[in-house]
């Protein structure tokens, strides 16, 4: 994904504590042409497991899922950040936000999310794993099986992979953000 890297190094904006913004081309505005690329390298790698269903977070999960489930040809759901009154047979479960450094519940319909689900889970950012934990709770509620994880972007120094891995969850990442110390993008 040397042109994820490329447009990481030339548009992403760092910020203190850790934070990496790159809202110029994946999770604000977006370019399609990028989406189509991660989209096509999270198919490669997960093209040997048995996935049938790709989930993700509102709302910048949205975009990688939607171009990864196109190019599978399968079904995308994504779990609600508010329940709304219509959702039935919900699963709900609280992740904390380290971008916005709050707690909030996540919401999910067991009618898109059943037993007989094998789940690949694709996210813009990995960090400390919390939207991730959040996620592994509702499949786990739900009885589906969980193929693996894929990430945009992963933030190594905050160890969402190792909690992650500690659970047996298998993590691709497509960037892998080393250090961000002193406002400087290091990639892996």
């Amino acid at each position: 994904m040397q042109l994820l890297k490329k447009r990481i190094l030339q548009d992403g904006k760092c910020f203190e504590g850790g934070i990496l913004k790159v809202d110029s081309f994946i999770n604000h505005q977006m370019d399609p042409t990028l989406m189509k690329s991660i989209g096509v390298e999270f198919v490669r790698r997960f093209a040997a497991t048995n996935v049938n269903k790709i989930m993700t977070i509102e709302a910048s999960g949205i975009a990688p899922a939607i171009m990864t489930g196109y190019l599978m040809d399968l079904p995308v759901v994504f779990a609600k950040k508010k329940s709304p009154k219509t959702i039935q047979n919900a699963l709900s479960t609280t992740v904390h936000s380290f971008t916005k450094d709050r707690d909030y519940e996540v919401v999910i319909s067991s009618d898109f999310l059943t037993p007989t689900d094998n789940i690949l889970f694709v996210d813009d950012f990995l960090a400390y794993g919390n939207a991730a934990l959040g996620v592994l709770d509702l499949i786990r509620q739900s009885g589906a099986n969980l193929v693996g994880m894929g990430f945009i972007i992963e933030k190594a120094f905050q160890n969402g992979r190792k909690t992650l891995e500690a659970q047996g969850v298998r993590i691709e990442s497509l960037a892998i953000i080393e250090d961000l110390s002193n406002c400087q993008i290091k990639i892996k």
